[in-house]
């Protein structure tokens, strides 16, 4: 099965042609234009060097959240419109989950992934030897660091931000787990149900910039 994933979530945008647990063709860098200017261009290059065409892949995956609102609309808006023209399925898949991926299953040990989301709130999620042990959450500095230091586990973080406040017992792993990759994308996407263009949607787990100025104003 050949999946293309695509992650506009933070940053980075980064892009993987993955086949049967093989990466094909990866890019990933931090853009210094808007993702949908450079997204399709990787795409485009990644395939050509892999000598693949779109209609040689049979599922798409975007990072549907959390992360940058405008930035996840970007791949999910990019992924629905392929599969859309070529009638072929696809994939959301957290960005907490993917990263996990970059580490794999270690006995004893329990990964949790952390992105920086505002000031003082941080998403985070609990995996263990490759299986979610919590959803996706939004906490406080303080809340992060009491529901680490309940663990009974050595913790290993994969984290975008080294300024968080953890307990012992928590490894920070070192910054080439901690970057984002398409091919970690896929190897998660892999695992889970396909569906259809209609039914991939963002999850943002907190308000979005517009929500949060028609509240101010109610």
């Amino acid at each position: 099965m050949l999946i293309l994933g695509i992650d506009t979530c933070g940053l980075t945008a980064a892009c993987a042609l993955w086949q049967d647990g093989e990466i094909l063709s990866e890019v990933s860098f931090k853009a210094k234009k808007t993702h949908s200017q450079v997204i399709l261009p990787l795409v485009k290059k990644m395939l050509l060097d892999a000598d693949k065409t779109l209609s040689d892949v049979d599922v798409f995956a975007a990072v549907k959240g959390p992360g940058s609102y405008t930035g996840l609309r970007i791949g999910i808006a990019a992924v629905q419109g392929i599969c859309f023209a070529l009638d072929k399925p696809c994939v959301g898949v957290s960005a907490l989950e993917a990263l996990a991926e970059n580490i794999p299953p270690l006995p004893g040990f329990k990964v949790c992934t952390l992105m920086h989301a505002r000031k003082d709130l941080y998403y985070t999620a609990l995996f263990e030897e490759g299986k979610r042990c919590m959803p996706d959450s939004i906490l406080s500095a303080d809340e992060l660091y009491s529901l680490l230091e309940g663990e009974k586990k050595n913790i290993i973080c994969i984290s975008d931000t080294d300024d968080v406040r953890l307990p012992s017992g928590c490894t920070r792993a070192p910054k080439v787990y901690c970057r984002r990759s398409g091919a970690s994308l896929c190897s998660a996407a892999a695992k889970h149900d396909f569906c259809s263009a209609e039914l991939l949607l963002p999850e943002y787990l907190q308000p979005t910039k517009a929500e949060k100025d028609l509240s101010e104003k109610a």
